[in-house]
This record gives C-alpha cells, structure tokens and sequence, in this order.
C-alpha cells in the first residue's frame, strides 16, 4: 500500500511541477482526466487500507496489553497459591515479594522498616519453607513454573 501512495504521491508532484515550470504538461500523451482520476482513486483506496490496518494493529495492541494484564494476576496467584502452601507469614510473603522483584536486603529492611538481620532471618524462613538453598533457587523456580505451565488459557 505504501508503494501505491508513494506513486500515486510523485505523479501529483510531476503533475504540479510540470504545470509551473513547463509549457507542455509532462503527461500530455495521455488523457490527463482519466489518468489523475485513476490515481486519486488508487491514493483513495490505499488510505482506506493503510487506515484499515492502522485500526487492526491497536486493536492486536489492546488486545495484547489486556492478555498481558490477566497473565500478571495469573502470575500473582500462582504466588499466593506457593506461599499460602509454604505457610509463610505475611511478613515473609511481603520479603518474598521483594526478593522476585531483585530488591536488595538493605532496601527490604528500609521499606519493611525493620533491620536487615530481621529481613535476613525472614529469607532464610522462606528458603527453607520453599526447600530451596537460595534467592537464585526461588527465582528459578518461579521462572520455571512461568514456562511449564500456561497461566491463561488460549483464547
């Protein structure tokens, strides 16, 4: 479509310029009439199209953007469903949380206000009750979980 516009847009600008800077029309074995209608309809009609798929591609986006939102409360409870099964305390649910994001234990303790021996202690908790040996085996295995299962259905 984009070809057909580019086109259709050089021959109204030779037209144009032929018109201002010659006495003869540049397209003046043709029938000018039949030739200018024609490439308007074809400019008319690739418009449409290109509008067409401009309408299609943001219907696609919010579409995407709307499986993405789902995906993200599908993954957070599946989170809840790990940690309600862990028995983790909500103290240990929030530190939890924070670790899947990559927060340090030094910015843990200043959001939790608590200190980082407590946010410590609370990791080794979870580690244990996940029965695994550390921040990497716990994003492991949650990545793990993302890529096993589906999370939505196919629509």
């Amino acid at each position: 479509m984009l070809i057909i516009q580019i086109i259709c847009t050089l021959f109204f600008l030779f037209d144009a310029i032929g018109d201002l800077f010659f006495a003869h029309d540049i397209f003046a074995g043709f029938d000018h009439d039949i030739i200018e209608l024609l490439v308007v309809i074809a400019l008319s009609v690739s418009i449409a199209f290109t509008v067409l798929q401009i309408r299609q591609m943001l219907h696609r986006q919010r579409r995407i953007e709307e499986q993405i939102k789902i995906a993200s409360g599908a993954f957070i409870t599946m989170l809840d469903q790990y940690f309600e099964e862990w028995k983790l305390t909500p103290a240990e649910q929030d530190v939890a949380l924070f670790l899947i994001k990559g927060m340090s234990f030094t910015d843990i303790a200043t959001l939790r206000q608590t200190r980082e021996g407590t946010v410590k202690a609370q990791c080794n908790a979870i580690y244990s009750k996940a029965k695994v040996t550390g921040r990497s085996q716990l994003l492991s295995f949650f990545i793990e979980e993302l890529l096993s299962e589906e999370l939505i259905a196919s629509s």
